[in-house]
């Protein structure tokens, strides 16, 4: 039954794609797509919720059924979920998380650098400022998801705020001593030094750092949950 329902989910996504049905537009009727899809009413409804949560289809109630725009970040449940799971068995997905998002920022950093003029700098300045203030997590988020908007790469934005946001709740749930500030700031204006040198290498080399920093706090963390203190 459930491989019969992801198929008709891949049917109703070829239907989408082959009619050329843009984010916004309405999809065929309940009626319509039964008898193009061969299926029941309630094959059809339960193929479109599945969609939905996924982000491929809207459905608005008295209204229809429409194409959604599909938000990578809509995966967020599902990895949260797993992760979570894994969680409970050892501390090691959270190394995985930063490992894959070390791989996506070293990358990009360095296209940043050749993007940077004062104004961009100026905002990058301001939300290390705004790490001080006490919503550490939220200026941390803003600050990398403020770097990417220079990189014509939408996909790899919302995986690094997907990994993102998986990772900070994973660290949450292990309840960690608070991060020093001072210490998180810093390792941001290092970025920002390399950003504002124009040296691509420079970029990379502060983000390593910075991710050696996060790599080295799993480390502490995983150890504090797999031998606890008596």
């Amino acid at each position: 039954m459930a491989e019969n329902g992801r198929r008709l989910q891949d049917r109703i996504t070829d239907l989408i794609l082959a009619r050329g049905l843009t984010p916004g537009s309405a999809l065929p009727t309940e009626p319509q797509l039964m008898a193009a899809l061969g299926a029941s009413r309630n094959s059809v409804r339960e193929a479109l919720r599945a969609l939905h949560t996924l982000g491929i289809v809207e459905i608005r109630h008295g209204y229809g059924t429409f194409v959604g725009h599909a938000p990578i970040t809509a995966f967020a449940p599902g990895l949260l979920f797993q992760a979570r799971q894994s969680l409970r068995e050892d501390a090691s997905v959270l190394s995985d998380l930063v490992e894959i998002r070390q791989i996506l920022e070293v990358a990009l950093i360095a296209r940043v650098a050749e993007r940077v003029d004062e104004d961009f700098l100026a905002e990058l300045d301001a939300a290390v400022d705004q790490m001080g203030t006490g919503e550490l997590a939220e200026a941390d988020q803003h600050f990398h998801e403020l770097l990417y908007r220079r990189v014509d790469n939408a996909v790899a934005a919302q995986l690094i705020s997907l990994f993102w946001s998986v990772y900070h709740r994973l660290e949450a749930e292990l309840e960690p001593p608070l991060p020093d500030p001072a210490q998180i700031s810093h390792g941001h204006r290092q970025i920002v030094a390399a950003l504002r040198s124009g040296d691509p290498a420079a970029a990379q080399a502060a983000m390593v750092g910075h991710f050696g920093d996060i790599t080295a706090r799993v480390a502490r963390l995983s150890g504090d949950r797999d031998h606890p203190a008596d």
